[in-house]
């Protein structure tokens, strides 16, 4: 019955962030790094804020384990930042579907390389389906007013390093809960910390805040629902299920952004990148099979 509930709550998780990259057009004027780090920042010391108790509580865990603690700070503070910048360069669908659906390949990676994974046949396979997704992906046109100077295969390298920062912080997370840190403390300290590191960010290019209501009103919805809220329940599924499988399921998240994109914000795929989609969702479905055996 836990992981099913941990499975819903990811679920839940994965709904709430698909709204991010449509309710970030509403914004145009603010800059994607600002966006990023508001939105991670602010939501991530919410969360610090909330767990502070039981953050003293164990804080004698979190010194012990202060490498995992670390690697999971620094892969907050790049995630956003590198996840926004690549929704802005290539559009809301392209930049998703490559930030979330890279992160259970490279996920299962870290996994591996940690060994807390056995990598078969079908996950190799289901990687190569991957990989040449998101290759027809870069060479496909994405008609999205949305999108910033065409850049759309710098765009994805950004969403590869979202990909690989998301699946970071998932597993040095989990290696905090596995280590008998509560997750509360786990993700409260990591999102409080990667928050607190985004904090320049946000001073350096917050600059047209105040310019308008719209704008101020998508950072309170970005800072307050999909990352605060969203995380917490992200943070109460990952202690149930493990980080490769948490990932997977998000891959939800771009199918919300592309609807949403296509229904609101009026973006179009070519054949080509539809192509790149359908391969990476083969990619999902094969990594999917394979992860929950």
């Amino acid at each position: 019955m836990s992981r099913y509930l941990g499975s819903l709550a990811v679920v839940l998780a994965s709904i709430l962030w698909g709204t991010t990259g449509t309710v970030a057009t509403f914004a145009p004027s603010l800059s994607s790094l600002f966006i990023g780090a508001v939105a991670m920042g602010i939501g991530g010391i919410l969360q610090c804020v909330l767990a502070i108790p039981q953050i003293i509580k164990e804080r004698d865990l979190l010194i012990q384990h202060i490498s995992f603690l670390i690697v999971g700070a620094v892969a907050v503070m790049i995630y956003p930042l590198a996840f926004y910048s690549s929704m802005r360069l290539s559009g809301v669908t392209i930049g998703t579907v490559v930030s979330i659906g890279s992160a259970p390949i490279l996920s299962a990676i870290i996994e591996y390389v940690k060994g807390d994974f056995r990598l078969t046949r079908r996950w190799f396979i289901g990687a190569m389906f991957g990989i040449l997704g998101m290759i027809l992906l870069s060479f496909s046109e994405n008609h999205s007013i949305t999108i910033e100077n065409n850049h759309i295969i710098f765009g994805i390298l950004l969403g590869l390093i979202a990909g690989f920062t998301y699946a970071l912080y998932s597993w040095s997370a989990r290696q905090l809960m596995l280590k008998t840190i509560s997750t509360t403390s786990a993700m409260g300290a990591t999102f409080g910390c990667g928050g607190i590191l985004l904090i320049p960010v946000m001073v350096l290019t917050g600059s047209g805040l105040f310019d308008s209501l719209t704008n101020i009103s998508v950072c309170v919805y970005m800072a307050l629902i999909p990352m605060f809220l969203g995380y917490l329940c992200y943070g109460f599924g990952l202690s149930k299920i493990s980080a490769s499988t948490a990932t997977t399921i998000t891959l939800l998240e771009p199918v919300i952004a592309a609807v949403l994109a296509i229904l609101v914000v009026g973006e179009r795929l070519s054949v080509i990148g539809c192509s790149g989609i359908l391969f990476i969702l083969i990619c999902l479905t094969l990594i999917t099979i394979d992860i929950t055996k």
